[in-house]
């Protein structure tokens, strides 16, 4: 699709390729529309390359002012929609003023390009990658095409990955201590730790393990955080007793995770949290919350 800036309608067709696009693996990208397509996947540091096409429609031809390519960074925040920060931006100029009478392919290529954050949509901002190639005419408006691609970037294991040990409780009533064996989870992992209870005096109906992602956007005043429960693990149902222990095994893989995100560009953050919820059979409901960080681990083939 062409967009237009202005009130005239495109004289041309406007194609972007990538060089290696047929072999490049894909992967689903959510539009604006709430439509999903498959675009390339790279990570930071690779080279882009690839084509655009220019075709006049049959009988017209394209008189401009020059043309470019671009490759933005961006992030967009849904209450100030249609404002983009751009992090990234690289410029190849394509074609010095003139006319195109009939099909032109322009090559392009942006070597080592740093990407450092990933694609990431959420619910009030999203940071995308985009290639953006401009036709610029004067009166006629200029003619604009767009092609997204999603940026993923990997870890290496933590050399350091301590475990989780607290304990939680009131005074008299309970007294639980909880541990899990790491406080770094790759996006595959399993969370495995175990839940200890030295006092019970109060008497539980239940007690769940819940994933949280805290999305903060915005800074001072006009901070925004969303705050959504993405996995619910039931541990146990009924009332323990004193000396008793509930083993922890969560794996990860079947929840939408994305990476821990940390102030990125002072635009927002991502973070993720275990929840350890207990209701007693008053229906009272006592938390701990400890903060994890997720990672993204390379894939073997």
């Amino acid at each position: 699709m062409n967009y237009l800036l202005g009130a005239f309608k495109p004289s041309c067709n406007v194609s972007i390729a990538f060089s290696d696009g047929k072999t490049r693996k894909q992967v689903p990208l959510k539009k604006e529309n709430g439509q999903t397509v498959l675009v390339p996947l790279f990570q930071s540091q690779e080279n882009i390359t690839g084509k655009i096409t220019i075709d006049p429609l049959q009988g017209k031809k394209v008189d401009h002012n020059g043309v470019k390519i671009e490759l933005l960074g961006q992030i967009e925040m849904y209450f100030d929609r249609g404002n983009f920060y751009d992090f990234t931006s690289l410029v190849r100029e394509l074609d010095v003023p003139g006319e195109i009478y009939e099909r032109k392919t322009y090559p392009f290529e942006f070597s080592t390009v740093e990407m450092p954050y990933e694609t990431y949509n959420g619910v009030n901002v999203r940071l995308r990658y985009v290639l953006k190639v401009t036709i610029s005419r004067g009166y006629a408006g200029s003619i604009v095409e767009y092609q997204d691609f999603v940026v993923r970037n990997y870890s290496p294991l933590p050399s350091i990955n301590n475990g989780i040990k607290m304990e939680v409780g009131i005074e008299d009533c309970l007294h639980i201590e909880f541990e899990y064996n790491k406080s770094k989870y790759h996006l595959k992992d399993v969370i495995i730790g175990k839940i200890y209870f030295l006092l019970v005096r109060i008497k539980i109906k239940n007690m769940d393990l819940e994933i949280r992602r805290r999305e903060s956007t915005g800074s001072g005043a006009n901070t925004h955080v969303e705050t959504e429960t993405l996995a619910k693990y039931e541990l146990m149902d009924g009332a323990p007793v004193r000396g008793e222990s509930i083993p922890v095994r969560l794996f990860l893989s079947p929840y939408e995770l994305t990476p821990t995100h940390r102030n990125i560009n002072n635009k927002f953050s991502v973070k993720y949290y275990l929840n350890l919820v207990l209701v007693d059979e008053e229906d009272r409901r006592y938390f701990k919350q400890q903060e994890i960080t997720i990672y993204r681990l390379q894939e073997t083939t």
